[in-house]
């Protein structure tokens, strides 16, 4: 693959980008693309060419065919799925500029004009070997994590737990004597806190896994009961402090799902008023696999789209 040498008249001829209505409240986008299904040469430079000279440049310095590729389709998948909502005007994927918070997440920059008000549009990316997503909402600041089911760590999980979980979480895989079960819910929980780091724009650094505590609670007719309680309406996952279990942050809500079988996907947004006034109503998700200037196919409500927890 030599991004190096372009073909600038691919783009010109290449598929429009299809307007998609920006996100409504309390709703979430998420648009995923797999690697290996982009096998296209002439595809690939096209993603090269709608990258800034720094994305390039960091594109062409990883060593390694597949990390180059990984890196390119990341970049190229948040330019093409921001270009595809429908704003005042076409949007070039190619003139799209970003920026970093304080904390290094990054932000569209949006130019400024008299007559135009950008868009209150949140993004935010996560990317496997195997798998790379984007999601966006508007007027909630969004975090999402991804990762392989079959992942493997180098050392034992509750050895591993105990670096990074509070006592809570590890008493939770503790309690779970299957080897692969137990590594299975090893890394939907990292996914979890993953999501709402990066929702917080603070990422690892900024708000060390230990420092908190995610926890599951069945829904039901009535309110909230212990999850080993039937008839539930489904899990609400909410987040305490280590230091004060009684302080519970009711400002985001968590979507844990599978995606495409092979892959779980933690979402974490702010939570929003309802139109009539009420708060915590249940947010919305719909999910697109896509292949940019390729085709895109709505999987929401499809095998590829399986929703393990929270509230939808």
């Amino acid at each position: 693959m030599k991004l190096h040498c372009l073909d600038r008249t691919l783009f010109r001829s290449s598929h429009s980008l299809n307007g998609v209505h920006l996100p409504a409240p309390m709703e979430t986008h998420l648009w995923y693309v797999k690697p290996s299904e982009v096998k296209s040469e002439s595809l690939l430079k096209q993603y090269f060419d709608i990258l800034s000279p720094c994305e390039r440049e960091n594109v062409l310095r990883l060593q390694g065919e597949e990390l180059r590729k990984s890196a390119l389709l990341a970049r190229a998948l948040v330019r093409t799925t921001i270009a595809k909502y429908q704003m005042n005007s076409p949007v070039d994927p190619r003139s799209l500029k970003f920026r970093k918070n304080m904390h290094g997440k990054p932000e569209v920059c949006w130019p400024s004009m008299d007559d135009w008000d950008p868009p209150p549009l949140h993004f935010n990316l996560s990317h496997t070997s195997s798998l790379i997503a984007c999601g966006v909402t508007v007027n909630s600041q969004i975090g999402i994590d991804v990762e392989e089911k079959q992942r493997s760590t180098k050392h034992d999980i509750l050895s591993f737990a105990r670096r990074y979980f509070s006592k809570y979480e590890v008493q939770l895989l503790a309690a779970v004597s299957d080897p692969q079960a137990q590594q299975r819910e090893f890394i939907k929980l990292w996914t979890l806190k993953e999501a709402y780091v990066k929702a917080l724009g603070k990422g690892f650094s900024g708000a060390p896994f230990k420092t908190f505590t995610i926890r599951f609670r069945a829904v039901m007719e009535g309110g909230f009961k212990a999850l080993d309680e039937s008839s539930t309406k489904g899990y609400e996952i909410i987040v305490d402090s280590v230091d004060d279990p009684t302080n519970v942050t009711t400002s985001w809500q968590f979507l844990l799902l599978e995606l495409g079988g092979s892959h779980y996907a933690a979402i974490c947004t702010e939570k929003h008023s309802a139109l009539d006034g009420k708060r915590n109503a249940p947010g919305k998700l719909m999910v697109w696999k896509t292949i940019p200037f390729l085709e895109d196919e709505y999987v929401s409500g499809t095998d590829a789209v399986k929703m393990i927890c929270g509230l939808q």
